[in-house]
């Protein structure tokens, strides 16, 4: 059977992305910081319906120095290693508080990348396996509300983006999802518009079509697309004028 890493498992969106594996035959190897009742009677769940091998493991994008015993719990590169962890923060306190703009930075962007070298390098030295990872519109171009959470998810962009064109000789895929506005618990109060807004199911399945035919960059409502360019595009003292 095929297996999957997914680094973020307590978000919406990653419980959705497991379901989609899981209905696909995946076996799943779960991680959290800390795995509660509710966790297992989940897994419990998936196991049963789907017939496949279901394992937690411990991460923390936070401490880097546990990565490698993560490596050392799994008996296998995964085939797909899918990074659905993130923290939108609070971005007022982020600009006075190091504590916060850190664990931003960190949950987002630099605490996965020692992870994510090492498993692309074993998927290197293999020729083959996946890379997926859920960025955002906020990093591709910065904006006065979340500059800190835009910074972390450019930097996982553009990472994505190096990373998958050194992989390609190796037959290594690396996708990058951007989702937009997903109605998940991270949203909280924030009201979105309904037709820039996603569910976590939605971008489940994008991302699983994602993986099966190989794609680069997927925006799940396609809508984000022309918007994006837009936004990318405009000049900088127009820009500068916008509230975003």
């Amino acid at each position: 059977m095929p297996s999957l890493l997914l680094l973020g498992a307590h978000s919406d969106i990653g419980r959705a992305c497991a379901q989609q594996f899981a209905a696909a035959g995946f076996d799943l190897f779960l991680t959290r910081r800390r795995v509660d009742p509710n966790d297992e009677q989940e897994a419990q769940q998936l196991k049963a319906q789907y017939n496949i091998d279901l394992q937690y493991l411990s991460f923390d994008a936070l401490n880097t120095s546990a990565h490698q015993a993560l490596l050392q719990e799994l008996e296998a590169t995964p085939d797909v290693v899918l990074v659905t962890l993130g923290y939108l923060g609070d971005a007022d306190l982020a600009r006075i508080s190091q504590e916060e703009s850190q664990q931003i930075l960190a949950s987002n962007f630099t605490g996965l990348i020692p992870l994510l070298d090492q498993l692309a390098y074993r998927m290197q030295e293999r020729q083959s396996g996946s890379i997926i990872g859920i960025s955002s519109p906020a990093g591709e171009r910065g904006r006065a509300s979340n500059y800190h959470y835009g910074a972390a998810k450019a930097g996982l962009t553009t990472y994505l983006s190096g990373l998958r064109q050194y992989s390609r000789p190796y037959g290594v895929v690396v996708t990058t999802i951007i989702p937009g506005f997903v109605r998940t618990k991270m949203l909280g109060d924030l009201h979105t518009p309904a037709f820039l807004t996603a569910s976590p199911q939605q971008v489940a399945k994008a991302t699983f079509r994602a993986y099966q035919n190989r794609r680069s960059v997927v925006y799940t409502l396609s809508l984000w697309r022309p918007i994006m360019w837009m936004i990318r595009h405009l000049p900088e003292p127009l820009f500068q004028r916008l509230h975003l």
